[in-house]
């Protein structure tokens, strides 16, 4: 397998088997990360992993597990008819309705994550785009989308077709009045979208509640979200956590 450390391409696989423990490694530790982070809200938020050999089925965490204890054995395999067919807790509704139209939509994303984080729910509050405001928000400059109209909790698959269609084939979402919403190729990029998308949030709400914050202009912006924007970048900016979760949590791997 291909080292992680390197910036230029992924790591390479043997077997199927490798691949979904690396994903299912994966996904845990970036629960455990939404956990510490505090991107929880009760039984809110979900990450799904594709599954590489079911490619119409995917991983996810169980409704009503804390994201700080959750552990590898401890996610579901989840079919295209939202059975459970791997493990033994619940699963949230609300998950599979928008996962799994992402997922059938989206053949080149291995991963999604949503959760009700403070900054990024209450930046959908304003029905608005993030602006390009800083290097880390031109990740998103021309790559994410406004879902608006707030029709509760998503529990029917055809607002997650919705969701799906407006995605697109963007990197994230901001669910108008709800939270945010990324996607990647692998587990790594779709988390660390969230991760930034959330902290933009932050910067920006920041900025406007200081003053009349100055956008980067359009052709700057472009060129910057060319070089921080793109799914290699994302992939390698989430390697650091993914070592910190690890060390510092490392019954996380128990399978």
């Amino acid at each position: 397998m291909a080292s992680d450390r390197s910036p230029h391409r992924f790591p390479r696989f043997a077997t199927v088997d490798e691949e979904r423990r690396r994903r299912k490694q994966r996904l845990a530790a970036a629960l455990r990360l939404f956990g510490q982070f505090g991107f929880d809200e009760g039984a809110a938020g979900h990450i799904t992993a594709r599954d590489p050999e079911l490619l119409d089925h995917f991983w996810v965490n169980p409704l009503g597990m804390n994201f700080k204890q959750i552990r590898v054995r401890d996610l579901l395999l989840v079919n295209d008819r939202g059975d459970v067919v791997e493990g033994d807790w619940p699963l949230n509704l609300a998950a599979f309705a928008i996962h799994s139209q992402i997922h059938a939509a989206r053949p080149d994303v291995v991963a999604a994550a949503h959760s009700h984080s403070v900054h990024g729910k209450a930046w959908s509050s304003l029905h608005r785009l993030l602006d390009p405001l800083t290097q880390d928000s031109c990740a998103f400059y021309q790559d994410h989308v406004l879902v608006d109209d707030y029709t509760g909790v998503v529990l029917d698959l055809e607002e997650g077709k919705r969701i799906a269609h407006t995605l697109g084939d963007k990197k994230a979402a901001i669910l108008t009045n709800h939270g945010l919403l990324t996607v990647g190729r692998t587990v790594d990029e779709a988390v660390w979208w969230f991760i930034t998308m959330e902290r933009s949030c932050q910067a920006q709400l920041l900025a406007e509640a200081a003053g009349v914050p100055v956008p980067i202009d359009s052709e700057q912006a472009s060129k910057t979200a060319d070089q921080v924007g793109n799914y290699r970048a994302g992939w390698f900016s989430f390697q650091p956590l993914y070592d910190w979760i690890v060390a510092q949590q490392p019954e996380l791997l128990e399978e």
